[in-house]
């Protein structure tokens, strides 16, 4: 069942998404329908030795080969009552093609982001949890989970490769402060790390597009002419409770006192459609996670410095 198309009817920028929701061991959790290439029944799996305990191995449906983990095991619930209905959700990002195992899928359904919460921490795991927001949907919880952190928490080698950043070791950088917005914990810290490694020290890290544009606009209000001398650059993920990158990019744009602060997509979702909705609310650049040693680069263009 091919579901590839569904989200280009959603205009861009509208703070809407559309989520598949999924059901492990009689509970409900949530995908971005943005991440999904298409549903499959359970498919003849080829075992992989030495793998981690979640990976139950690769298939290859026609010329791509998916890694296939297990999200009942690596969620700690139990087993299917009816294995052989199970669904393989494949999906693609972060330039990965992963197909997760779950035990149903129940409807794709049009949300948004506003209405989206932020976990409470104590309940899913603290700052290191799976769980990125929470939907109620038709009297349902439903739990969105973060599937960058569990492919990261699996195989670590395919998160951000900190390697790629080059150390800075000159003062220029730190005088140019950036706005991040980022819901992931782990992609936070991630993120932090890499820019204080080049040398970008002053950073104000938001937990969703809501917090940035709240901050954004405390700045804007201290005096249009302080904008741009206290904000250099806005670095922002897509994906966010409350509100996503494209939203924030677009409120950025539309404002005659904050257009012409930068604004770098930076999310795992980067394909030919995303970069083109990307555009359309004015992204000044668009990277993967998985190009972080590019983002420097990119950041460096951006605050109009040439720094070696």
């Amino acid at each position: 069942m091919s579901i590839v198309d569904t989200n280009i009817l959603l205009e861009t920028g509208t703070n809407e998404l559309e989520i598949l929701e999924f059901v492990i061991s009689g509970n409900s959790y949530g995908i971005n329908v943005a991440k999904i290439t298409e549903l499959m029944q359970i498919q003849e799996v080829q075992e992989m030795p030495l793998s981690h305990p979640c990976v139950e191995g690769v298939f290859q449906p026609r010329s791509e080969v998916y890694t296939i983990v297990d999200l009942s095991r690596y969620l700690g619930l139990g087993e299917s009552e009816n294995p052989e209905k199970d669904i393989f959700i494949i999906t693609n990002f972060n330039q990965m093609n992963i197909a997760f195992h779950v035990h149903a899928v129940e409807s794709i359904f049009r949300i948004s982001w506003q209405d989206i919460e932020k976990p409470d921490s104590i309940i899913y795991g603290g700052q290191e949890g799976v769980v990125t927001g929470i939907a109620k949907v038709n009297n349902r919880i439903i739990s969105i989970l973060d599937f960058e952190k569990i492919t990261f928490d699996i195989s670590p080698e395919t998160g951000i490769n900190l390697g790629e950043v080059k150390a800075y070791s000159g003062e220029d950088r730190e005088k140019f402060p950036i706005v991040v917005a980022e819901d992931s914990a782990l992609l936070r810290k991630m993120l932090t790390e890499a820019l204080h490694t080049s040398g970008y020290s002053n950073i104000t890290i938001l937990n969703n597009g809501e917090e940035a544009w709240d901050y954004i606009n405390r700045i804007k209000n201290e005096g249009p002419s302080s904008v741009l001398s206290k904000i250099s650059c806005v670095i922002t993920d897509i994906e966010m409770p409350r509100m996503d990158g494209h939203r924030l990019t677009k409120l950025i744009k539309a404002d005659a006192a904050l257009k012409d602060i930068p604004v770098i997509i930076f999310s795992s979702l980067i394909d030919e459609n995303m970069q083109k909705k990307g555009l359309e609310v004015g992204a000044d650049a668009q990277l993967s996670k998985p190009e972080i040693g590019n983002l420097v680069d990119v950041v460096d263009i951006m605050v109009n410095r040439e720094i070696v």
